[in-house]
């Protein structure tokens, strides 16, 4: 899933069915790292496992990040009719 000089924005569903939102150059690994690796972020260590349920493809870090925000301040409705598109 990784290439070289391309970042993911994505969005998981915790266990809790809350949404969280972040931003990586390898997807398979940082899902990993949610569910169970050290480097997963603190707001999901305790809301595991997590399923990847949406993510966009950005050229560079800025973008991501830039988009991470924008998804973050959504509503949860909306997050919920993100998602429902899909991967």
């Amino acid at each position: 899933m990784a290439q070289p000089n391309r970042w993911y924005v994505y969005v998981v569903r915790c266990n809790d069915g809350t949404y969280y939102t972040g931003v990586s150059t390898d997807l398979r690994r940082r899902i990993n790292e949610h569910n169970g690796g050290k480097s997963g972020a603190k707001y999901t260590k305790v809301r595991r496992p997590v399923q990847l349920v949406y993510f966009e493809e950005t050229s560079s870090r800025s973008e991501a990040t830039k988009r991470e925000w924008r998804i973050k301040k959504m509503t949860r409705v909306a997050k919920k009719e993100l998602v429902a598109g899909g991967i």
